[in-house]
């Protein structure tokens, strides 16, 4: 089987990066309806949090040279003078020998620099006892500490994550300009396949399970599908659907086809729809060495190959990150990975990246990693396995009880 343009999986992420832009088309969106977007543009703090020195635990306001020498068999002592309300300026000050009550998060009052915690202290009829110094800044966050105005919170780029939506909210932050929700298409091809709601099958027929499973993993990365359905292993009308359904998204995902056989037409289809086309067709990788890539102008399209767990292993390893660079993330790592001790030696060749199925468990404080072995084609391998381990060109496989990278799956 010959293959052109083949790259290695380490200059596949590297096209992927160099070439596939953000969709560039933007919307308004309110806060509480932004989480898992995308930020669009930098948003810059235009005032300060907190706007005021505030305390973070429950203690008492002083002066921290007041309380220099203090301990347990040697307290000293200071007036309580007040207590600071929430949500209250402080009407009392803190001069020297004095101290004021303050909850957490109230705000520190004038001439106050540090505050100390009520464990470290004992109020007996409004003379506070103290058992421990404090530091100047001691349980105090100052203004501007957490957020300084000016400063750019949130780069373009940027995925709202429940923590940025907070961080936002705090700055009074109500819309915000994002990147569209990415809608991608997704078409299988092969005169075998048919719906998966098929009851019963004949002979030679195999149900459409690809498209749940890919369609189910973009859905998990917050990107819309859409089902362009099933076609025949016809030139002609590959490229019609393929076509009508490039034009509805931005991004295409075909299933099947991805080699080179007598009715393998993905590539043709692909070089149809526009340039510069192809940039990758075929993955020094095992599973799913018949990968296309390519880009049609502008659009992204992804070939996967027809065998189940082969298509999940690559939308996972290559694709997930060319559609989280089309919803215009930034992104400064790839995958995630941990690290796991083998269970068994696992023979690989040089030259060429395996990823195997591997289910994960915990061991005397340990994590290991079994391996699942199954044919690319099928799907149990995937759904009893817990992620997958790299093993990189440039290895001959790993040995047991050797530590190894393990993309998690679930």
């Amino acid at each position: 089987m010959q293959f052109f343009k083949v790259k290695t999986v380490e200059e596949t992420w590297a096209l992927i990066d160099e070439r596939i832009p953000a969709i560039g088309e933007t919307e308004v969106r309110e806060l509480a309806e932004a989480l898992h977007y995308i930020v669009a543009s930098p948003i810059t703090a235009k005032e300060n949090v907190p706007s005021f020195d505030r305390s973070t635990v429950d203690g008492y306001a002083v002066r921290a040279k007041d309380t220099y020498g203090s301990s347990e068999s040697m307290p000293g002592f200071l007036q309580v003078v007040g207590e600071v309300k929430m949500g209250e300026v402080p009407a009392v000050e803190v001069i020297q020998g004095t101290a004021v009550y303050v909850p957490t998060g109230g705000m520190l009052p004038k001439g106050s620099d540090s505050v100390m915690m009520i464990e470290h202290c004992e109020d007996v009829d409004s003379l506070l006892n103290t058992y421990k110094q404090t530091a100047p800044g001691e349980n105090v966050i100052r203004a501007g500490e957490d957020i300084r105005e000016g400063e750019i919170l949130l780069n373009r780029g940027t995925k709202l994550r429940p923590q940025e939506l907070g961080a936002l909210a705090s700055l009074g932050v109500t819309h915000l300009t994002v990147y569209k929700k990415l809608k991608v298409g997704y078409l299988s091809s092969g005169d075998e396949i048919v719906p998966f709601q098929t009851s019963k099958l004949r002979d030679g027929q195999i149900r459409d399970i690809n498209y749940l499973t890919i369609a189910g993993m973009a859905n998990e990365w917050d990107v819309d599908v859409v089902y362009g359905g099933i076609v025949r292993d016809d030139l002609i009308e590959f490229r019609n659907k393929a076509r009508d359904l490039y034009d509805q998204v931005d991004c295409l995902i075909l299933s099947g086809g991805s080699s080179v056989g007598a009715k393998d037409y993905t590539a043709d289809v692909i070089q149809s729809l526009g340039e510069p086309g192809l940039f990758v067709h075929g993955i020094s990788i095992k599973p799913g060495k018949p990968t296309i890539l390519a880009q049609a102008n502008g659009k992204p399209i992804i070939g996967l190959p027809g065998h189940p767990a082969s298509a999940m292993v690559i939308f996972k390893l290559f694709g997930e990150r060319i559609l989280r660079k089309r919803k215009g993330e930034i992104l400064e790592s790839r995958l995630e990975r941990i690290f796991a001790k083998i269970t068994k030696n696992i023979p690989s060749s040089m030259g060429r990246a395996d990823y195997v199925r591997v289910r994960l468990f915990e061991k005397e404080g340990e994590w290991w990693a079994e391996p699942i072995i199954g044919k690319s084609g099928i799907i149990t391998t995937l759904v009893k396995s817990d992620g997958i381990v790299e093993i990189s060109s440039e290895k001959e496989g790993v040995s047991q009880g050797e530590a190894v990278p393990v993309i998690p799956t679930r």
